[in-house]
This record gives C-alpha cells, structure tokens and sequence, in this order.
C-alpha cells in the first residue's frame, strides 16, 4: 500500500484496502481479548474475601463478555474453505407462486443488502428484471467483502414464505418460493477455458436505473455459453465493456462451478444440491402466519422473530450451517 503506483489500478486497490482493514481489525480484537483476559486474570485472583459480591458479579459480566468475544473469534475457523475468504455472486429467482413470489424475492434481496450493510460490505446490483406488478423476477448482486462467499454459501438453495398475500383481496394466506444462487467470484488465477466460438453475445438496452444515456444506448450484455445453455446478463454499469467484463465473471463461475459440482461432496459443500424452486425442496422456511417462525431444514436451527431475520439477522443461521459443513467433512 506504500507503492507510489498503488492507486493507479483502483479497483485492486480498493480490493487491498479492504483486505488490510479486514485483518487488521481481527487482529485488534484478538489483541484486545488477549490483553483484557490478562486483566480479568489479575482481577480475579484479588484476595477479596467472601464478602465482595460487586467484585463476583463485575467478573460475571467480564466472563460473559470475553466469552462472547472469543466465540466470534473462533467462528472464523469455520471459514476455511478453498474460496471462503473471496466475494461472491448471489442471485435471487422468483420461484412458484406467482406475483408474490416475486414480491417474496425482492423481500429476500432487501435482506441480504441489510445483512451485508451490517457487515460494512459493498454490494452492487448486476442485473435485476422487475415483477410486472411487483417485486422482481430476478436479481444478481456483486457482494464485495472478505469472507462474503464464506458466509453467503449457507443462504443457496429455496426459501419458501408463508403470509396473508398482500396481493389477495379476500386476505387469504399463500406460500411463495424463492432460489438463492451464490457462487464465488473467482481470482484470476483460476483457469476457466471458455472458446469465444462457443458464445452467443447480445447487446441491448439497458432497463436499469442510471444517469444520461444509460437506456438510450445498447449497453447491456447477455452471453449464453451455446455447449451449457448458461445465459448471464449485466446491465447496470455505464458501458457495454464494462458489462461485459462483469457477465463473463459470471459466466466464468458458473462454468466452474459446473465443473467442479462433477464431485458430488463438493458440489454439496458449494450450493447444495439444485432444487426447483418449489413446493417439497425448501431448505429454510418463512412462516409470518398463523404463527412467526424461521427455521431451517437443513440443521432445524430457529427464530421466532421474523422482522429481525427479514432485517439482515442471519448469524445464527449461517453459525449452524457452517458448524454442519464443518462436521460433515470430518
């Protein structure tokens, strides 16, 4: 970072910047802990008699606290996968259930945007296509954050919601499916051979939000890979080269991660198995009536509080799932 030149790529840059913050601040809290367990050592062996109970509840609360603190720590051991630590590609596909499965969807995109703000990370919106009356079709987020894929790799697969539909005039209660795709975006040093001779690439209006010119030129970019059928698109930045530059960092994922889901256990431990985005293959459920619960069938991990996990609270999610991927391997 002391280079004259650093800045002169500024998106390794920012990349870098990002990753030095990220370590250095685990470093401080390992530090912290360690030197504040050292005092709460010295606290301890105080000899106060039996007759300080301010003393035994103030290293109650100290207990309570550093004990907290280490098991974060310790959480991040959970994060040792080949491609953990990279950012990812996360996509959200309205599945059954009509308009409010799209509805269903935008709903489950404002989550992760609300979990990754509460994690300081960057998101970008690739491509997004809107619900005729509501909601969205489909969304694709660029999730910028050390870790990101870490995490995120516990949301794939389809998220079934239980409500009275807003949408319903007799106020009738409806299921809704959603899928979650999240792939981890690649360095380039991961080879992905791709012959152009296999690419069908469009261009076209882009039907985002932007500044001038960005619905009046063709610069939105569709690439279907002809051998797979893959089709990817990106729309949302300002020049055609630039979406195209992002569609084939896409595409290059999800060609590797076909590839490599040839190894069912590891496949297993990148996004699961496919499931169609219905009835029968949800691995976590939603239920807001007749009663509030969250629950994942996967690891029966659970919450009762709905409106927090829609807000981004999904640490106790993610904690169960990894602990069951870290079990799984052993």
């Amino acid at each position: 970072m002391q280079e004259p030149d650093f800045w002169a790529d500024q998106q390794q840059a920012r990349a870098t910047t990002t990753k030095h913050d990220s370590l250095k601040q685990e470093l401080d809290d390992f530090l912290s802990l360690e030197k504040e367990t050292g005092e709460a050592l010295e606290l301890a062996s105080t000899d106060q008699g039996d007759q300080s109970v301010s003393l035994r509840q103030e290293l109650e609360q100290v207990y309570s606290d550093l004990s907290n603190r280490l098991t974060a720590l310790e959480f991040k051991k959970l994060l040792g996968g080949e491609y953990d630590e990279a950012n990812c590609l996360l996509a959200v596909h309205a599945g059954a259930g009509g308009t409010d499965a799209q509805d269903w969807a935008e709903m489950l995109r404002r989550m992760y945007l609300r979990f990754c703000e509460n994690k300081d990370w960057r998101v970008e919106v690739l491509d997004e296509s809107r619900g005729q009356e509501a909601g969205i079709k489909s969304s694709l987020l660029k999730i910028t954050g050390r870790y990101a894929n870490g995490y995120l790799k516990t949301e794939a697969g389809v998220h079934r919601l239980v409500r009275i539909s807003p949408f319903d005039a007799e106020k009738m209660r409806h299921t809704s499916f959603a899928l979650v795709e999240v792939l981890p975006e690649l360095p380039e040093v991961v080879q992905v051979d791709i012959d152009p001779k296999d690419l069908r690439i469009d261009t076209f209006m882009s039907g985002g939000h932007g500044g001038q010119s960005v619905n009046t030129t063709y610069s939105a970019v569709r690439i279907v890979h002809i051998p797979t059928g893959i089709t990817v698109t990106c729309q949302n930045e300002r020049s055609q080269m630039q979406n195209k530059e992002q569609a084939m960092k896409y595409l290059r994922a999800k060609l590797w991660q076909l590839e490599w889901g040839k190894q069912q256990e590891k496949k297993k431990e990148l996004r699961g198995e496919y499931r169609e985005a219905a009835w029968g293959n949800q691995a976590r459920s939603y239920v807001l009536q007749p009663y509030k619960q969250v629950k994942d069938h996967r690891t029966d991990y659970e919450e009762t509080n709905p409106s927090a996990v829609l807000d981004g609270k999904l640490d106790g999610f993610i904690a169960a799932r990894l602990k069951q991927l870290a079990q799984a391997k052993q």
